[in-house]
C-alpha cells in the first residue's frame, strides 16, 4: 500500500452557540481535510483546525505546508514504513503542528486499514469506551449557570469551565454554576493562561475557600511561564494542568521533570499528530504523570483519532474531546460513535471513516 497522492479540502460546521475562551470566540468549525489516497484504493482521513490564536496555525498555512512541503515528502512511500514515513512528515517543514497532525491522523488511518484493526487495539485496546466532559464557555455568570445545568440535565458529570478572561468575577462565576449543578458534578476551571501566578494562586484560593469542589485547574498561567505554572502548582491544593505550556514531547519532558504540573494535556494539534501523542504517553508512564487528552474546536475526523488514542493508554485518565457535541450537525460517516457524554471508537480498520459530506475541495 503505497501513498499515490493527497488531496485538500474544507469544511465548515456551525455550532449550537458561540464558544468563547480568554483568547478567542469562535461560531463555526472551519477545518481543513486530507484525504492521502494509495494505489490499492484505500483512503486515509485527517483533519486540521486552523487555530492561530493557540497553535499559530491559519486555514493559508496549513494548507501551504501540506500542498507545498509535506505532501511532496512522503508521495511513494509504503504505509507499513510508518516510522520513515512520520520522520518525513516531521522534517518536511518545523512547526506547523497542525498540518503535520492532519497527514499523521491520516495515515495512522491507513495503516490501520493495513493491518486490518482499530487503531485503539493496535496500541493497547485498554478501554471500550470513553467519558468526555464538555465546556461551558466564558459568559456572565448567570449564562454560564444556565449552560451548566442544561448540560447536567443531558447527562453530563463533568464540566470544564471557561475562565480568565475577566478575573475579578471568576469566582461568581463559579459560585453561580456549582449553585446551579450541585455537588454530584466534577468541574474542571481552564483559564486559558488568563492570570498571573500570583492572581492565579490568590482565586484559586479563594475558590476552594468557598467549598466549590474544583477537580483541576488548567493552564491558569501564561504559556511560556513554567517558573509560573510551577509556582502555581505548588502553592494550590487543587491538581494543575499544563495544556498551552505542552505542545512537543520536548515540552512534555521539561514540565514533568520540573513537576511543574500535576497533569499535562495532550492535543493532536500541539504534538503534531499520534505519533508523537503516542510519544508523550510513554513518557508520563515513566514519569508517573497523568495525561488529559483534549481538542481544539474540531469536527470527528481529528476528535476520531484523540478517540481511539484515549481508549488505548491507560495513562490517558481525563478526557475533554467534546468538539463534535458542540458542532450542530456531523457531517461525518463513520467514525467514533458520540451519545452526549460516553464516547466509543468505531470496530472498523483504522479510523473507521468511510466519507465526509459537504466537503469543498481545493
Amino acid at each position: 500500500m503505497k501513498i499515490k497522492e493527497l488531496r485538500l479540502g474544507r469544511i465548515s460546521v456551525p455550532l449550537k452557540r458561540p464558544f468563547k475562551t480568554a483568547l478567542r470566540t469562535v461560531e463555526s468549525v472551519e477545518d481543513v481535510i486530507v484525504e492521502v489516497h494509495t494505489d490499492t484504493g484505500a483512503v486515509g482521513y485527517g483533519e486540521a483546525p486552523p487555530t492561530g490564536v493557540i497553535t499559530g496555525d491559519t486555514t493559508g498555512a496549513i494548507i501551504g505546508a501540506i500542498g507545498d512541503h509535506i505532501g511532496k515528502a512522503i508521495v511513494g512511500l509504503d504505509v507499513e514504513n510508518i516510522e520513515e514515513i512520520m520522520s518525513r512528515i516531521d522534517a518536511a517543514i518545523i512547526h506547523n503542528t497542525s498540518a503535520k497532525a492532519a497527514v499523521d491522523i491520516a495515515v495512522y488511518d491507513l495503516f490501520g486499514q493495513l493491518c486490518g484493526q482499530p487503531l485503539c487495539r493496535l496500541w493497547g485496546g485498554y478501554r471500550k469506551e470513553i467519558v468526555t466532559d464538555i465546556t461551558i464557555s466564558a459568559n456572565g455568570a448567570e449564562q454560564m449557570a444556565r449552560d451548566a445545568a442544561d448540560a447536567v440535565a443531558l447527562g453530563y458529570r463533568t464540566l470544564k469551565i471557561k475562565l480568565g478572561k475577566d478575573p475579578a468575577q471568576d469566582v461568581a462565576r463559579m459560585k453561580a454554576i456549582r449553585a446551579a449543578v450541585g455537588y454530584d458534578v466534577d468541574l474542571r476551571v481552564d483559564a486559558n493562561q488568563g492570570w498571573k501566578p500570583k492572581e492565579a494562586v490568590r482565586l484559586i484560593g479563594k475558590i476552594e475557600d468557598a467549598g466549590l469542589a474544583l477537580e483541576l485547574v488548567e493552564q491558569p498561567v501564561a504559556a511560556h511561564d513554567l517558573v509560573g505554572l510551577k509556582y502555581v502548582t505548588d502553592n494550590v491544593s487543587v491538581p494543575v494542568m499544563a495544556d498551552e505550556s505542552a505542545f512537543s514531547t520536548r515540552d512534555a519532558q521539561r514540565i514533568m521533570e520540573m513537576r511543574a504540573a500535576d497533569i499535562v494535556n495532550i492535543k493532536l494539534m500541539k504534538t503534531g499528530g499520534l505519533h508523537n501523542a503516542l510519544r508523550i504517553c510513554s513518557l508520563a508512564e515513566v514519569y508517573g504523570v497523568e495525561l488529559m487528552i483534549g481538542c481544539m474546536l474540531e469536527a470527528k475526523v481529528s476528535v476520531t483519532a484523540a478517540v481511539h488514542l484515549a481508549a488505548a493508554k491507560k495513562v490517558i485518565t481525563k478526557v475533554d474531546l467534546d468538539g463534535p457535541v458542540l458542532c450542530r450537525e456531523d457531517p461525518i460517516d463513520g467514525g467514533a460513535v458520540f451519545a452526549e457524554s460516553l464516547v466509543r471508537p468505531n470496530d472498523a480498520p483504522g479510523l473507521g471513516i468511510t466519507g465526509i459530506r459537504g466537503i469543498r475541495y481545493l
